[in-house]
């Protein structure tokens, strides 16, 4: 199968829905609110020029006269030839960019417009701004060239419904001017021009077969299209919407409304306004194709963030409650809604493109989804102090969970499911601190100040109790697990990544905090605090080196036996680099040591048979196949940009074998997908967190 037929996302802004197409058959579609494609049957395609029969994009399946359910004696009846069929595969063409994704196949011309902007803070935006900005609708453009015919041609776009309780209708705003197809009140396709006329019929076949359009009006069918008939010697081009839209509160566990609501009232009001801005939300999208020019990214980069781009968009809820924003990321397939150990991935992201969220989604964490606990040392039932932590996430498939509480976190676990205490509350920190240095918020800061204080005395209570034993790692579990034990958000990994206690991985995130921590106290002239945080960071880097005397890199796992080599070791430097702390992450700066050390860590680990897989592609961990898009991206910008190792001399091939992950096979079919076992996508399909993958905007 060529390569350019993979499924992408193309989806309103904080509108949980995606209009995806790229994958042949009935695999894409509009949806809403789902974890997959929508699987619908989409129809765009061209009468021949010798108006004989219709070739189309090959987005559906051949499917069953549906009139045979009312007409029986049908059923005795062979088929009819049909008289639709997919354009020949070969003669299709495709041009894929971050906001415009345009296909080409003979005479006809389909081009997706897909918003990827930055939302305006709601604080301070007006509501034609916003509007512009969060309009659940995605823009496109039908054009024909019929300039060497002399015949007449039929156009058309259209899909089959798929929703058990909805039917296709039609759709007539301003008596006509404004037409289209939509099944209930929640998906649309609709065009502008007096042309432009709509049908229904039981197939695409069936509406294209019809002598007389009349027909068209029936609408018993669940098969609806927009029809334009194209002059000889003409080239045109006609507008198309495809709009989205759900009433109400969507939400349970809290009342929540999608906030677009807040300016259109229904399908219409959404299809009305993007035809009358069409021009306006097409060029925008055109500018918004402009941020990724001038960076000279290689093909296969520029492909990567593309699609981790627009994945990203699908997940994305901009939801109200109590009258005020809430802004959501869903976790693709899985539809867990704010992931805390997403949102520090894709906090890179949303600091270049809307800070406001970050710092939104921080509040709610610590306004409903925080929770204080107690800790224990491993196969101990004694309970020390612990402190403050937050949940893995907020809820799942729009079912907010009760405060303190995640859909996710289990009890009496040492894996997958079990909680992520500490991961979380080093997570919390590390977005918090984000935000601050990206933004300056010094209300923001005054605000939580004393509960940054907390998460800080609650990060080192998990060192150990006793002042005189802590080396800076997290040495105990909290008591939420019940004799189990905590992880880390790499869950479905072995102990080398998957295990919170004494993880190098986490330990490295950990010194990044004391080290935030430390700079923080000291610009608030808490010196107390600054001079606690300022040891907990030594006695970390020292405990690191410790643990790779005499050896060429670091263990996954600290004093437990476990020799695993990991390259999220490196992981941590991220956060002291986004702050501007640059002397921190300098061999030269007062940690030069462990800065030194990680970078020999890293050349004795990329090798092959280490972390390096067999086809070039990056291994995380040297015990498990299971890789990460997400987490190779955002290690890959941290080893060149911050280690200043030449990242590519590992595996030259390294950006391809990664392009050709998200390629192979069904893998195309999930568009984004963040768990690969050897090429094949085994996990976290339809995923938002590749969006690390901003920081190669960053490069110096």
């Amino acid at each position: 199968m060529k390569e350019i037929f993979f499924n992408a996302d193309h989806s309103p802004i904080g509108a949980f829905s995606s209009f995806t197409l790229g994958y042949p058959g009935a695999k894409g579609g509009l949806g809403m609110e789902l974890g997959k494609p929508a699987d619908q049957n989409v129809f765009i395609g061209l009468q021949t020029a010798d108006g004989k029969y219709y070739e189309a994009l090959p987005f559906f399946d051949y499917s069953e006269d549906e009139s045979k359910r009312f007409d029986i004696e049908k059923l005795e009846q062979g088929d009819k030839p049909s008289v639709l069929v997919w354009f020949d595969k070969n003669c299709v063409t495709r041009q894929f960019n971050l906001a415009t994704d345009t296909w080409n196949a003979g005479d006809l011309e389909f081009k997706i417009y897909s918003p990827i902007r930055s939302v305006p803070d709601p604080e301070k935006s007006i509501d034609m701004e916003m509007k512009k900005a969060i309009v659940p609708a995605v823009f496109a453009e039908v054009t024909v060239d019929n300039t060497g015919n002399k015949n007449w041609r039929r156009v058309f776009i259209g899909y089959k419904a798929s929703i058990p309780n909805s039917g296709m209708r039609k759709i007539y705003i301003n008596d006509g001017q404004i037409c289209g197809v939509g099944e209930g009140r929640n998906t649309a396709i609709v065009s502008k021009g007096e042309n432009v006329r709509v049908a229904n019929g039981f197939s695409m076949e069936d509406i294209l077969g019809n002598q007389l359009v009349e027909n068209w009006t029936m609408t018993l069918g669940n098969c609806g299209a927009l029809i334009l008939d194209i002059p000889p010697g003409q080239k045109v081009t006609f507008p198309v919407a495809i709009c989205f839209y759900r009433d109400g509160i969507v939400t349970t566990g809290i009342d929540a409304a999608y906030y677009y609501t807040k300016f259109f009232r229904n399908l219409e009001d959404v299809a009305e306004f993007t035809m009358n801005n069409f021009n306006d939300l097409v060029d925008a999208c055109k500018e918004d194709e402009k941020l990724i020019e001038g960076y000279n990214l290689p093909d296969a980069k520029k492909f990567m963030l593309c699609q981790a781009a627009r994945s990203y968009y699908a997940s994305t809820e901009f939801l109200c409650y109590n009258g005020k924003p809430l802004w959501v990321v869903n976790e693709g397939e899985y539809r867990m809604m704010n992931t805390l150990d997403l949102t520090v991935d894709m906090l890179f992201y949303e600091l270049r493109m809307n800070p406001w969220t970050v710092r939104n989604v921080l509040d709610m964490f610590s306004e409903r989804y925080s929770y204080e606990d107690t800790l224990r040392f491993p196969n101990d039932n004694k309970e020390f102090p612990g402190g403050i932590s937050f949940t893995h996430d907020m809820g799942v498939i729009n079912n907010f969970s009760r405060p303190g509480y995640s859909s996710y976190e289990m009890y009496g676990k040492t894996g997958c499911f079990s909680h992520m205490t500490h991961e979380e509350l080093v997570n919390w920190c590390c977005c918090a601190f984000g935000y601050y240095n990206a933004t300056n918020d010094l209300k923001w800061m005054d605000k939580n100040i004393d509960l940054l204080k907390s998460c800080f005395q609650s990060m080192v209570n998990r060192d150990a109790p006793d002042a005189g034993e802590r080396d800076g790692i997290m040495s105990l579990d909290s008591s939420r697990t019940m004799g189990g034990a905590e992880i880390t958000t790499y869950d479905s990994l072995d102990a080398s990544l998957g295990q919170a206690r004494n993880n190098v991985y986490m330990a490295g995130k950990c010194w990044a905090l004391y080290v935030l921590f430390d700079s923080l106290f000291n610009e608030r002239g808490m010196m107390d605090f600054a001079e606690l945080a300022k040891a907990q960071a030594r006695k970390c880097v020292d405990t690191i080196i410790k643990n790779s005397d005499k050896k060429d890199y670091i263990p996954a796992i600290i004093g437990e036996g476990i020799e695993a080599a990991i390259i999220p070791a490196v992981e941590g430097l991220i956060f002291p680099y986004i702050a501007g702390l640059k002397d921190v992450v300098s061999e030269n700066g007062p940690y030069g040591d462990y800065i030194k050390l990680l970078k020999k860590h890293i050349k004795a680990v990329m090798k092959p048979g280490i972390c390096i897989f067999e086809d070039g592609g990056w291994k995380i961990s040297s015990t498990s196949n299971n890789s990460w898009p997400s987490k190779i991206y955002l290690c890959k910008f941290i080893i060149s940009d911050i280690l200043d190792i030449d990242a590519d001399s590992f595996s030259k091939d390294a950006d391809e074998v990664h392009k050709s992950w998200l390629l192979r096979g069904e893998n195309a079919y999930w568009c984004f997908s963040d768990q690969f076992i050897l090429g094949e996508a085994i996990g976290s399909k339809y995923y938002p967190r590749g969006v690390t993958n901003i920081l190669w905007l960053y490069k110096k």
